[in-house]
């Protein structure tokens, strides 16, 4: 009954069902669940009927609420927009003026809230549980309009029996046209689970096609994440209504729009058809359930269905990009951009895989598990945009972890730098930051048919065996977690600082600081309240001294690329003259892999000294291959084939190997060249010799972050830079390589910032600042401070110290 029209005189609550309550226009939001309330408002403004497919409609109209909050309120109208049959009802038998009771309805975000000045929300109907009620204002008494009355009783009596059944129909995607709002079909080629967009809305993108082999893309922002499509794999179906068709980027892409709803379906054939939907009410008939057994049938005659959906961690690959099916058994934060999820399917990955400790108490879910089952939990570290959504899983949930990396010899965590040393004998499963290639988790129903092959899967094995867990010595308990590399130990380092400098000063306060003049030193004693970057690893930066630029260190992933893209180019080269070409085996990265000869390129005065390790040219590797390669080579220069010559590298990638450690060189200063560095009277071949001879600027590593510090009379924002390396006593070169360095720095600033921690569990520090003027982004000036000639200190027993008076 979607428009139900009352008779005249009677009020529009009298037929209203008695668990409904009615709610103030002005107090509608788009956060609450209005299942169980109306809202009654006037009519004050009705538009068309438009027609926006073939028996689908939609009129918006606008109603103002007169209840006694409304009257002292700045939104006491509202627009409601109604669909499909709803929408035909209400332009036949509603009229402006007469008194409204809406009811099933949904609230959505009004995009013309600045334009008409109403509500900032809209109220939508459609569907079957979308009901108006219908009141009008008896006329005056006169014979002549008795008649009327009699033909408008009529024919609300006829509206409010009909509950029309919808007809929806759909277009071929080879069929949209420009602008159109269509309902369509189709299957999943490709997907991104919702992520956060600028705004307020998620967004989540997908690729679909149909009979017609027409690729179409969808692109889909909703402010909640259960308006979302429900897709799970590729091959999925869904059922689109009320999108927008736009052309964008040379093709068709459907957005959706006012009244947009979704639902989904297994694409497998033979799979039970059963809808996915947070929708309270949605059309599904036999029309539907053909349509989508008839899109299976094709689709699996197309091959659009992957072979595997999914890999189970026994068939795991070293390097590869997978799919995983699993439970959540516990997980814990390691930082505030990764948390550690423990996983399992069931199976056993045939390789040793990374085990991760993490601190006392803050594991969600069991600690530890009985031997034969820890030998099945994979540790998966989840990073940066995807830490938000793991906080909301619980230890039980089913996963599907999309474009999952497997990556062998891995043992970073967040915080590292890529030069770190590398162990052969693991697996690691990182799930990267981003949406590229679909990458994200979802929580897979119960009733899912994976959930259920998983489920058997799982139940097959024994419970833990509680006595068996009690009986583990702490060596045991040990054996289940091993460290990351960038995991505390658990030790408190207690921390103090010390002045280096012969400065006769008194001290002062930050206010005091302030207000004096730039140019000058002073002494202050303060307490560290927070500091930037949080992810420490990005403190690292690389300096050209001659333009004074500061660049981040490339990631990873970025450098592997640059040398994926050189080692392509397999062009012939010449080699200069004072070099002889060679070749050289690299082992594989796994046991039974088989080993890759690459060309190198040899100096033949380094040659005629004996000295033939100390420095080659390297064509045609990977950076893992270089990585491997650099432990027994002193110097690795990475060179490529261009114009049928030698040329070094994009200067975005190292131009120099040394060991563990990598140089950079500065793009806008460097002239850079295949030369033969001059090494005669030189006992050591270094990186400014090689950077000399290659015309390449080299780039300093520096340390640079941004520390908050207060007293009692405020806070001052300061630098640590010029003497970063003095404070914490390390090299930024050594932060760079070295897994010890950067532990002593997480360790530092976890004591004079404890995470969480309050301001009395911070340490009182003695600084010295210089203030000095310098021109911001926009060449104002400005007074910055920087910390200089201090260092931290780490005493073996410390009491607690005073708060300065």
């Amino acid at each position: 009954m979607p428009v139900c029209v009352l008779s005249e005189g009677v009020g529009p609550g009298a037929q209203v069902p008695a668990h409904l309550t009615r709610i103030p226009i002005p107090l509608i939001t788009t956060s609450a669940d209005y299942s169980s309330n109306t809202v009654q408002g006037k009519v004050v403004r009705k538009g068309p009927l438009v027609s926006s497919a073939t028996d689908d409609f939609i009129l918006k109209a606008v109603i103002q609420d007169d209840s006694e909050l409304s009257s002292s309120s700045q939104n006491p109208s509202i627009n409601v927009v109604l669909f499909g049959a709803l929408a035909k009802d209400f332009n036949q038998a509603v009229n402006q003026g007469d008194v409204v009771v809406a009811s099933g309805f949904t609230v959505g975000k009004s995009p013309t809230v600045h334009k008409d000045k109403l509500h900032p929300c809209n109220l939508l109907m459609s569907g079957d549980e979308a009901c108006l009620y219908v009141s009008r204002t008896p006329p005056l008494s006169d014979p002549r309009s008795l008649l009327a009355n009699k033909r408008s009783t009529t024919l609300s009596t006829e509206v409010s029996r009909k509950a029309k059944v919808p007809k929806y129909t759909y277009v071929r995607l080879d069929d949209l046209k420009v602008g159109s709002v269509v309902n369509v079909y189709g299957v999943v080629l490709f997907f991104k689970q919702p992520f956060k967009s600028r705004g307020t809305d998620f967004c989540s993108s997908l690729k679909i096609t149909d009979q017609s082999n027409q690729k179409v893309g969808c692109t889909i922002f909703c402010e909640k994440l259960e308006e979302h499509p429900k897709i799970f794999q590729i091959g999925d179906i869904v059922r689109m209504h009320r999108v927008k068709t736009k052309f964008f980027n040379n093709s068709m892409t459907l957005l959706n729009t006012f009244g947009f709803s979704v639902v989904t379906f297994d694409g497998a054939v033979g799979s039970a058809v059963e809808p996915r939907t947070s929708s309270r009410s949605f059309h599904f008939d036999e029309d539907d359930r053909r349509t989508v057994e008839e899109l299976r049938s094709w689709a699996a005659d197309q091959t659009l269905l992957p072979p595997l959906p999914t890999i189970p961690l026994s068939a795991v690959q070293p390097k590869a990009y997978f799919d995983l099916t699993c439970q959540l058994l516990a997980k814990a934060p390691i930082d505030t951009t990764c948390t550690l999820l423990r996983v399992w399917d069931g199976t056993r990955c045939p390789r040793t895989l990374l085990k991760v400790i993490v601190e006392p108490g803050v594991t969600e879910g069991p600690s530890s598990f009985s031997k034969e089952k820890e030998n099945l939990i994979a540790n998966v570290l989840i990073y940066d945009n995807h830490v938000e959504f793991a906080r909301q899983l619980k230890p039980g949930d089913f996963l599907r972890i999309y474009n999952l990396r497997a990556i062998p010899g891995s043992s970073k965590v967040p915080g590292l730098t890529s030069s770190q040393s590398e162990e052969v004998d693991h697996l690691a499963f990182h799930l990267h930051g981003g949406t590229a290639y679909g990458r994200g988790i979802r929580v897979l129903p119960e009733n899912s048919p994976d959930v259920q092959e998983l489920k058997r899967v799982l139940e097959a094995f024994p419970e833990d065996d509680q006595d068996e867990l009690h009986e583990l010595d702490d060596l045991d308990f040990l054996e289940v977690w091993a460290t990351p590399p960038e995991s505390l130990d658990g030790e408190t380092v207690k921390c103090s600082t010390e002045r280096s400098c012969s400065h006769n000063l008194q001290p002062v306060t930050l206010s005091e600081l302030k207000g004096s003049d730039p140019g000058r030193l002073h002494h202050v004693r303060v307490q560290l309240r927070s500091y930037e970057p949080r992810r420490l690893h990005q403190s690292l930066k690389l300096y050209c001294s001659k333009c004074t630029s500061m660049l981040d260190f490339p990631d990873d992933e970025q450098v592997a690329g640059l040398f994926s893209e050189a080692s392509r180019d397999s062009a012939p080269c010449s080699p200069p003259p004072w070099s002889l070409s060679g070749r050289v085996d690299v082992p594989g990265g796994s046991v039974g892999s088989s080993n890759r000869a690459l060309c190198v390129y040899l100096s033949t005065q380094l040659m005629s000294e004996g000295k033939t390790k100390e420095l080659i040219f390297l064509m045609g590797s990977t950076l893992e291959e270089t990585c491997r390669l650099a432990a027994g080579y002193q110097n690795i220069v990475p060179v490529r084939s261009s114009g049928g010559h030698l040329t070094l590298l994009d200067l975005s990638a190292p131009f120099l190997f040394r060991g563990r450690k990598r140089y950079y060189g500065c793009k806008r200063c460097s002239e850079a060249a295949v030369r033969e560095p001059c090494a005669e009277g030189v006992e050591v071949i270094d990186e400014k010799i090689i950077a000399d001879a290659l015309g390449v600027q080299l780039l300093q590593s520096v340390l640079l972050m941004k520390l908050e510090l207060q007293d009692a009379t405020g806070t001052l924002d300061v630098f640590l830079w010029r003497d970063a390396e003095l404070f914490f006593r390390v090299s930024a070169e050594d932060v760079a390589a070295n897994q010890e360095a950067q532990k002593s720095i997480h360790q530092t600033m976890d004591t004079l910032c404890p995470p969480g921690g309050s301001t009395g569990e911070r340490p009182w520090l003695d600084l010295c600042l210089t203030a000095y003027r310098a021109e911001d982004d926009d060449g104002q000036n400005q007074i910055c401070y920087q910390i200089c000639h201090t260092s931290v200190t780490k005493p073996s027993s410390t009491g607690s110290e005073p708060d300065p008076a």
